[in-house]
């Protein structure tokens, strides 16, 4: 076991983030302090308390929340020489944030950082496989994942269709409070993630992109934004450079397989892929082209237990998820003894 790890997780998963890396490091041997994101505390205080209840020793999963105090807490264990090892999903600029904290005291990092997915449709697909794969890459939780499918590629043969079945789909989605019956899309968590899809589409529309369905947030109690189309897009818009972040599908048709290779990789970061097509060699010959740590084929899930989950570029390095989760919290130590001649 590597030492004390710190243990810092984002708000759009407060428990899946918790577990995936606290619950790694405890199974290699590890103790743990685990910093929630300060919009969503109790789910990690929660996870404590259940832990104890089940047999985990006092000590072994220790939390501290914080809000307005959040840069001086993290700096706090990025510096500590007692901590051995840190454990990060977040924004890319965070991430290179708490890289230099840790270059002091030389600490094993493993960063799972923003993405840009690209989800590639050809038009040798099934339309409706492609489109079932694209709506859970698409919708799951409002849009706010860091492998959510952000630049959606389609092929010109297929683009009308896939269009509109996307259209008809999007205009069936029920938005509103998680609780109730029929509802698919939640709220976004905060004020500022209306404003960026906001300004994602505005963009697009002053380029020469169009808005098919949606477009606005949604008036009233809370951060809610309309499950929203946009057609025509370009590299030259924001969103094909940053996370939407929102339940905002952008269309971008193309022509080639090279094309949209060059399109795909076209990005700092490269955490999360998709490819729909029944051709297995172009399938194989795309997925090793795409510079991206993980690549779904005619599916939107490329997150599971045991299968290791992580970025290349500006995504980060080191991997959540299987054997190789565990192993990030280890280290290799070689014993080398010395047998006596008889």
């Amino acid at each position: 076991p590597i030492g004390v790890v710190a243990c810092l997780a984002p708000w759009n998963f407060p428990a899946a983030m918790i577990t995936r890396k606290a619950g790694a490091a405890i199974a290699a041997g590890c103790t743990t302090i685990v910093k929630p994101a300060g919009e969503t505390p109790l789910t990690a205080l929660a996870i404590a308390y259940l832990g104890e209840q089940a047999g985990i020793p006092k000590g072994v999963i220790n939390v501290i929340t914080s809000l307005e105090n959040l840069a001086a807490v993290g700096r706090a264990l990025c510096e500590d020489r007692n901590i051995r090892k840190l454990s990060f999903t977040g924004s890319t600029a965070v991430g290179k944030l708490l890289m230099q904290q840790c270059s002091s005291t030389l600490k094993k990092m493993s960063l799972e950082l923003g993405g840009n997915s690209p989800f590639i449709i050809f038009d040798d697909c099934d339309v409706q496989v492609a489109l079932n794969a694209l709506m859970g890459a698409k919708i799951r939780n409002s849009g706010q994942t860091c492998v959510c499918a952000n630049r959606i590629y389609v092929q010109r043969g297929v683009y009308q269709a896939l269009t509109h079945a996307l259209l008809e789909k999007f205009k069936s989605l029920k938005t509103g409070d998680g609780f109730e019956d029929g509802v698919v899309v939640g709220p976004l968590t905060a004020p500022r993630g209306v404003e960026k899809a906001q300004r994602h589409i505005e963009d697009a529309v002053s380029k020469g992109g169009k808005v098919i369905h949606g477009g606005h947030a949604i008036p009233g109690k809370g951060y809610f934004f309309e499950p929203s189309v946009m057609t025509d897009m370009s590299p030259d818009m924001i969103s094909h450079n940053e996370e939407i972040f929102a339940p905002v599908a952008a269309l971008y048709p193309f022509d080639t397989e090279e094309e949209v290779i060059e399109m795909a990789n076209n990005s700092d970061v490269g955490l999360g892929s998709y490819i729909c097509t029944n051709d297995v060699g172009r399938m194989w010959r795309v997925a090793e082209e795409l510079e991206t740590g993980m690549v779904g084929v005619n599916t939107g899930i490329i997150a599971g237990g045991e299968i290791p989950f992580g970025g290349v570029k500006w995504s980060g390095f080191g991997v959540e998820g299987g054997k190789w989760g565990v192993e990030e919290f280890m280290v290799t130590k070689a014993v080398i003894v010395a047998v006596p001649a008889r």
